[in-house]
């Protein structure tokens, strides 16, 4: 148990310092959207390869939900550090808070998926939180639309018609970047 928090300690400090980074235009402001909240603010992911090439390393549909949601989080938690409000506060600091509020229940039930998915699939969950982390952050760099996005994906999440973590889409799906593909259709 100490070792698990010391982990989420740790992370937390890099998330914190990661956050802390001044990374030039792409994610020091926050542009409030003007259209109604909808799932339409993810970024273009790569086409999958052919199904043959991933058949034996593809996670289920539910596996995939469950990635997902915590790319969500993580994801969220990432542009509530880098985006600055005009007077260098952070811009989504309480939006942040309503949303950790709204999930709370379906974050430990993800947490608890996401163990038995990494020990089936051999991976390390602190690991996958940190590479997820990494990759969201290195898109502030080159995404100008990196917290209008997040923006859209908090309005979206705390919209009264999302009831379910898994109605969220991530506002990247750094998945296939991190060899993490859905399995094709049978």
């Amino acid at each position: 148990m100490i070792k698990v928090l010391t982990q989420v300690a740790i992370l937390s400090a890099c998330t914190l310092a990661l956050g802390a980074c001044t990374l030039g235009q792409g994610g020091s402001t926050a542009a409030a959207p003007t259209k109604a909240a909808a799932p339409d603010y993810q970024a273009p992911s790569p086409p999958p390869p052919p199904a043959g090439q991933i058949r034996a390393i593809c996670y289920s549909e539910a596996d995939i939900t469950h990635v997902r949601s915590r790319m969500v989080q993580q994801e969220l938690q990432v542009i509530t550090l880098q985006c600055q409000s005009g007077g260098g506060k952070r811009a989504y600091e309480r939006t942040y808070a309503d949303f950790v509020g709204k999930f709370r229940a379906e974050f430990a039930t993800n947490a608890r998926a996401l163990s038995q998915i990494a020990a089936r699939k051999r991976l390390n969950v602190d690991t996958l939180v940190t590479e997820i982390a990494n990759r969201t952050a290195q898109r502030a760099q080159v995404d100008k639309e990196f917290c209008s996005r997040g923006k859209r994906a908090f309005d979206w999440a705390l919209d009264a018609k999302v009831t379910s973590l898994a109605q969220v889409p991530p506002p990247y799906d750094v998945g296939p970047d991190m060899n993490i593909w859905p399995c094709p259709a049978q």
